[in-house]
């Protein structure tokens, strides 16, 4: 196979290098074209450029693989767990015994938060949105631990376990602090003898005089939910993460940065489209069949939580987390649920229709997702954060690849202008209009 491309422009060849990445992906590096041309290339959006060369996270939307650092996702999904995975993704291996249990006593160490962080998120206005809250929090970790936070990538690198668990541990902490000033009720303290997953829900939802204690159908939901989560390649948040990590910002910087692109109702939000979707349903005194005959009419709102952008056939996500979505339900003894009775109805058609099985519009993760964060108590303006808390440890590891590269440039697009040519400035009193 040859190992360079020719471009011709202006009756010029050139010939470029072809990358060919471990899994046969294909790349043309045109890295010199500006300068040996004048030219750039177009691709609004950015759909068809490879913007770096990344160890962590295989897709191939295709046929519906996803592996994080070679191993597959079902395999991780039933063998391993959220903070193994973590693991795995931020140092691309998976732990040893001791190195399990250093890390799980690293986070244990780091759950708790400064009663200065605390005020802070006191401080915020009680309906503030809680992505607000946690993109500042994140961000002023660095104020905190000022030692990890240098903008310096060669010192925050000496210092990266302790601050991956800290942005790993403390993003649950501020998550539930968050939710318990907006509900008006005093905060919880995490209990070490818990696990990553429990912890998060004692701090969410106990109460003086009752300590929640989730059954393991729901943990395990939770857990599994953050788990497939935990990183999916160069998509808008993992993309500004390094965009701003490669201007040497700190990992809490950075991913503070990500938090902020998750918010958007285009990435972060699917999950809560969801729900809203279901509500409406509800709402319009339908069960589903009419707003199914309208989406396949072309008429009516678009179909939410089903067809991914990526991913051209089933979501393999979706098929993992449906199993733990089913049997927290049957935990939490949820029969009786209007909403859940539609999306039962709008997922058997999606798999038996034609309409829908011939356009490849399976159910996909967020539709799930979105199921299980109502069942287990998570308000809808809380879906995205618990997004933000599952993909941590893969924004960090996309830090940690930009922060360790001795070849860093800054990242810097270029564009194609299309405004006004040059004009002369126009007096006051000589404009029109």
């Amino acid at each position: 196979m040859a190992n360079t491309a020719t471009l011709n422009i202006e009756g010029k060849e050139l010939n470029y290098p072809v990358i060919i990445g471990s899994e046969g992906e294909k790349a043309i590096d045109i890295s010199k074209l500006r300068a040996e041309t004048g030219y750039i290339t177009y691709d609004d959006g950015f759909g068809n450029t490879g913007s770096c060369q990344s160890k962590i996270t295989y897709i191939d939307g295709e046929v519906g693989i996803l592996r994080y650092r070679g191993y597959p996702i079902e395999q991780l999904a039933e063998k391993s767990n959220f903070v193994e995975s973590s693991y795995l993704v931020m140092n691309g291996e998976l732990p040893t015994a001791q190195q399990r249990a250093d890390f799980s006593k690293l986070l244990t160490e780091n759950a708790p938060l400064r009663e200065g962080m605390i005020r802070f998120i006191q401080s915020f206005p009680r309906d503030a949105h809680p992505m607000a809250v946690l993109s500042a929090t994140l961000n002023a970790l660095g104020a905190y631990y000022p030692h990890l936070a240098s903008n310096n990538h060669q010192n925050d690198l000496a210092h990266f376990d302790e601050a991956a668990a800290i942005a790993i541990s403390k993003v649950r902490t501020i998550a539930a602090h968050t939710y318990r000033v907006s509900n008006g009720l005093p905060f919880n303290y995490p209990k070490p003898t818990l696990g990553y997953c429990e912890n998060f829900l004692h701090l969410m939802f106990s109460k003086p005089y009752e300590e929640y204690a989730p059954t393991p159908e729901v943990a395990s939901a939770l857990n599994l939910f953050l788990l497939l989560h935990a990183d999916h390649e160069q998509n808008c948040s993992t993309s500004t993460v390094r965009m701003v990590a490669s201007a040497g910002a700190n990992l809490f910087a950075s991913v503070s940065a990500g938090v902020n692109a998750l918010w958007g109702p285009l990435h972060g939000g699917a999950n809560m489209a969801v729900l809203e979707m279901l509500q409406k349903i509800h709402d319009d005194g339908d069960d589903g069949t009419r707003f199914i005959a309208a989406a396949k009419a072309g008429k009516g709102d678009r179909l939410m939580g089903f067809g991914h952008r990526v991913y051209k056939n089933y979501d393999p996500r979706a098929k993992i987390i449906k199993a733990s979505f089913y049997k927290a339900l049957a935990s939490l003894g949820i029969k009786n649920d209007p909403l859940l009775d539609i999306a039962m109805k709008l997922e058997e058609v999606a798999l038996s229709d034609d309409y829908f099985v011939s356009r490849k519009l399976y159910p996909n993760v967020d539709f799930y997702s979105g199921l299980i964060m109502r069942a287990l108590g998570i308000p809808l303006n809380m879906f995205t954060v618990m997004f933000a808390i599952g993909r941590m440890p893969g924004w960090i590891a996309q830090w940690r690849e930009v922060a360790a590269n001795p070849k860093l440039k800054i990242y810097r697009p270029r564009q194609i202008y299309t405004g006004a040519n040059q004009r002369n400035f126009v007096p006051m009193n000589l404009r029109q209009g």
